[in-house]
């Protein structure tokens, strides 16, 4: 049986506002998993796919935004990633969707190990990037992104607002 999903501070890229989104898709990927144990049915699993899908398409755009901005030089690599997961969950979603597939443990395994694969490796990279590359870069976007959502009176989470 698979156990919860636990953040450690060896998945931390270093960037206060990745890791913040890292730690909401462990919370909901452990929310599907717990769907899953409890046998909640397809409605209410296929409910929180949809949110973690939803929720990773905004997290890989504030990446790739981040990367951009700070001239990461394997963006084009990691973008490609992430558009490789997407049309593979995108597939999935599909197959959910029509009955050819259940949300299992199965899904849930490659999620988990999509993800843990994917921070370790791959987002590693621009964290030590941009420790050693321009980190006062993405800092003064955060910086300006915040003090635009205040002149605006925005309520929403400044990543959400870009």
């Amino acid at each position: 049986m698979q156990k919860e999903f636990i953040w450690s501070d060896e998945y931390s890229v270093g960037i206060v506002e990745i890791d913040t989104q890292h730690k909401t898709l462990f919370r909901l990927i452990n929310r599907l998993h717990q769907a899953i144990l409890n046998r909640e049915g397809s409605k209410t699993c296929g409910g929180i796919l949809d949110e973690l899908v939803d929720y990773t398409r905004i997290h890989f755009t504030l990446e790739q935004t981040l990367m951009r901005i700070g001239h990461f030089p394997e963006y084009e690599a990691h973008c490609e990633m992430h558009r490789a997961l997407v049309a593979e969950v995108e597939l999935l979603q599909r197959k959910i969707a029509s009955g050819q597939v259940a949300i299992s443990f199965e899904l849930l395994h490659f999620l988990r190990n999509w993800l843990t694969k994917h921070i370790l490796g791959e987002d590693m990279k621009y964290g030590v990037y941009f420790k050693t590359h321009g980190h006062e870069q993405v800092q003064d976007w955060t910086e300006h992104s915040r003090e635009t959502m205040v002149q605006h009176r925005k309520k929403k989470k400044w990543w959400q607002f870009w």
